[in-house]
């Protein structure tokens, strides 16, 4: 039996591991967390100093038991769980359980820690093991009661003022409250009519535009007109003056562009939403598999660091690989003379971890291609085009900006401005986002020096209306998230999950809206818990938090702190009535029985409601004409309801229209308006039904089975009646990209395979 034992996380990494160890080491996985809070009030101990009960995690009890057995016939035990708070406190309950089972006498149990899986990282943390941090191991006891205590206290209390089913987080309320706050925003928006006024002129066949940004002396705010007939008088004025135009100014400058830091966690789920079309959740679970390591034909190898660091720091050792490379596949000038250095904007940055980067810069993407699913290779693309791009020379543009006037009047004046990118730098490799400038004919200026007058070819205004700030999108809202210091990097995607999964906002046209549910559950928690949603107060907790890991503070006084002003809320909050919370009154009276009307929360949403009830049963849609409700409903002729026998009737929902029981509520049959599409395609898991064209709660279609809830196997893409040739699976799928055209996909995603049938449009 080998004498070494190492305790990793994941299975898929101790695979990596046991290859650069050898078989003096046996290296077994906790999956993940091993215990945890037991599921039940008092498993924090508030009078007692906050004293925690925690329980084995029934999955993971097989696991515990390998270790525990392995840990016998060991000498020496390292436990190289993953280097952040997480990991630290995942390889002190193992500890704690060792210890417990009476299993450590005589034994030599360490630390291990490495930011990447390499031969050379992982032998260097085996050679120098340390003990473990307990200023971490408590820094994530302090996180993981603060949301025990929030979690289990306030979300009894929306359960009895809303809804069952609903939980308040300690970080998942203010990301709540960001997004209501800006449909808020949106909704108090008043849309202003503005112009803009252009002149279009030439030199030989080049043609050039100009925009009016100071008339009659007065600079224009914006370049801007506030309304049609200010436009036309300003419009008249300059067509008095003539249809020629003077060059009054000429301003040449050489401006450069310097490349973005190495990405962090948040700046690479930023960057994969915008440009990969990944969710965070999918970028971070791509990811880790990436650092695990993938087998790229010479055995596993682990292709990034870690991937949960706010560190934009990068090891002497990588920088000089990065310019090795540099120097020998781009000219000179490509290369700085000295490597580039980066500081980090977040808050309390570890800076002793690494940025995410590519293990070897070496290790192309076109090496690494073939052994990669599409998303990995998409992912590791990105990953090692900003690590290189980092390290190289600026770009260099040369701008120009030209003052025209019309006639003789030097006080009305356009300006034209153009921009040639003249070296790319880093450009060559990696554009941070769509603004970068390529070198194009739209960039130029004709060659135009004082005094040269061009014609005025065209003079025209262009109408425009104000917009409304923009909803949130995944990266934007991670973005706000770190600004806000809400959570951490490693949590973003775990918060925006779960205000999915509670359904508090949902996806539209990739931005997120708050539900009627969200909006009132944010409503009762900024109204009643506004010092625990808001946004300085959470950050400042992030720090203590910080603070707690770095030693600088007691976890035991934050977390009394914080309890005391929490309880007395929770308790001065119990005897609000459950009307005050769901109902808002309306300046509309009941046409049954004349008592007020009210926007009330339901089921399915927000509707109109008599307060009278249950007296009195009026309801009509939010948005619903009263005329219109009370037209009489729409009766399906020829057919009765199959689970009573009565009448059916076309219903409008919060989905839409349907066909509903007229007896409803005492029978709640339902069925869709309109038949579902059958494809034909045998269901590949029960294979006694066939998949159907459904469309979703959010409008997306998808295809599921007929049997539905016997069975329930679904894809989101159009199904192919094929076999993949990869894996055998009886069905394949149909995906349409702009990037890669038309494929045939399998649906398993273990497997990868994809067969272009249609180019991409235009290509």
């Amino acid at each position: 039996m080998p004498t070494n034992l190492l305790i990793v996380e994941s299975p898929s990494k101790a695979k990596t591991l046991k290859k650069y160890l050898g078989k003096d080491f046996e290296i077994l996985a906790s999956y993940g967390h091993v215990r945890d809070l037991i599921p039940k009030q008092g498993a924090v101990d508030t009078a007692n100093q906050f004293a925690m009960k925690y329980e084995l995690i029934d999955r993971n009890q097989k696991h515990v038991d390998a270790i525990a057995t392995a840990v016998k016939e060991a000498e020496n035990i390292y436990l190289a769980t993953d280097p952040d708070r997480e990991g630290e406190a995942i390889s002190w309950h193992i500890l704690e359980i060792l210890k417990n089972k009476r299993l450590l006498k005589d034994k030599n149990i360490q630390r291990v820690v490495f930011h990447e899986i390499t031969q050379t990282a992982v032998k260097d943390a085996v050679a120098n093991p340390r003990a473990i941090s307990m200023d971490l191991v408590n820094a994530q006891q302090a996180r993981r009661a603060l949301d025990y205590l929030v979690g289990f206290n306030l979300s009894p209390l929306l359960w009895k003022k809303i809804r069952r089913g609903l939980s308040a987080g300690r970080v998942q309320s203010p990301a709540l409250r960001l997004i209501c706050e800006r449909e808020l925003e949106i909704r108090a928006f008043k849309q202003e009519e503005y112009w803009t006024i252009h002149l279009d002129s030439h030199k030989g066949r080049q043609k050039f535009g100009a925009k009016l940004f100071q008339f009659k002396g007065e600079k224009l705010e914006q370049f801007s007109i506030p309304n049609e007939a200010r436009q036309h008088e300003v419009l008249s004025a300059i067509q008095a003056n003539g249809n020629e135009a003077r060059i009054v100014k000429v301003e040449k400058r050489k401006k450069t562009r310097s490349p973005a830091a190495p990405f962090t966690t948040s700046t690479m789920q930023q960057e994969a939403v915008r440009k990969l079309g990944m969710t965070t959740d999918r970028t971070m679970r791509t990811a880790q598999q990436l650092y695990e390591g993938i087998d790229v034909g010479s055995g596993i190898v682990g292709l990034i660091t870690y991937m949960r660091t706010d560190s934009v720091n990068l090891a002497n050792e990588a920088i000089a690989e990065i310019r090795d490379y540099i120097g020998s596949q781009f000219d000179k000038a490509y290369l700085p003379a000295n490597p580039v250095t980066y500081k980090s904007k977040a808050k309390n940055a570890q800076e002793a971890h690494e940025a995410i980067r590519p293990t070897s810069i070496l290790r192309t993407p076109e090496l690494v291609k073939p052994f990669l699913s599409p998303e990995q290779f998409k992912l590791y693309e990105m990953i090692w085009k900003r690590t290189l791009s980092c390290q190289m020379a600026p770009a260099k543009f040369d701008t120009t900006s030209l003052d025209l006037a019309v006639g003789n009047d030097d006080t009305t004046l356009f300006r034209a401005s153009g921009q040639i990118l003249t070296f790319p730098g880093f450009i060559a490799v990696y554009q941070e986002d769509a603004d970068d400038v390529e070198e194009d004919d739209e960039g130029r200026l004709p060659p135009l020096e004082m005094g040269d007058v061009v014609p005025v070819d065209k003079l025209y205004g262009e109408q425009h209306f104000t917009q409304p700030p923009p909803r949130y999108s995944e990266a934007s809202l991670v973005k706000a998230l770190e600004e806000f210091g809400i959570g951490r990097p490693s949590t973003y995607a775990s918060i925006i999950s779960t205000l999915k999964d509670r359904e508090y906002v949902i996806l539209d046209k990739k931005r997120f809206v708050p539900t009627d549910v969200g909006e009132v559950v944010n409503k009762f928690l900024t109204e009643h818990f506004a010092t625990y949603v808001d946004y300085n107060f959470t950050a400042k907790l992030e720090d203590k938090l910080d603070e707690v890991s770095n030693g600088e503070r007691e976890w035991i006084p934050v977390l009394d702190e914080f309890w005391q002003g929490f309880d007395n809320q929770v308790k001065e909050k119990q005897n609000i009535s459950r009307q005050e919370i769901t109902q808002e009154a309306i300046d509309e009276a009941c046409p049954k029985c004349s008592k007020p009307l009210a926007i009330r929360l339901g089921k399915r949403g927000k509707f109109i409601g008599c307060t009278g009830y249950p007296e009195c049963d009026y309801t009509r849609n939010l948005n619903e004409d009263q005329a219109e409700v009370e037209e009489a409903p729409t009766v399906i002729e020829g057919r009765v309801c199959p689970s009573d026998g009565g009448q059916l009737i076309i219903k409008t929902g919060r989905y839409g229209k349907f066909i509903g029981c007229a007896n409803y509520p005492k029978c709640k049959h339902i069925e869709p308006l309109e038949k579902p599409k059958d494809t034909g395609v045998t269901c590949p898991e029960c294979k006694a039904g066939t998949l159907i064209e459904r469309k979703s709660r959010y409008g997306k279609m998808f295809y599921s089975c007929n049997t539905y809830p016997t069975c329930k196997y679904a894809v989101w893409n159009p199904p192919v009646n094929e076999s993949c040739p990869k894996c055998g699976w009886p069905v394949l799928t149909l995906k349409t990209t702009k990037r890669r055209g038309t494929e045939k996909v399998c649906p398993q995603k273990e497997c990868g395979f994809a067969e272009q049938i249609a180019p991409p449009e235009g290509s």
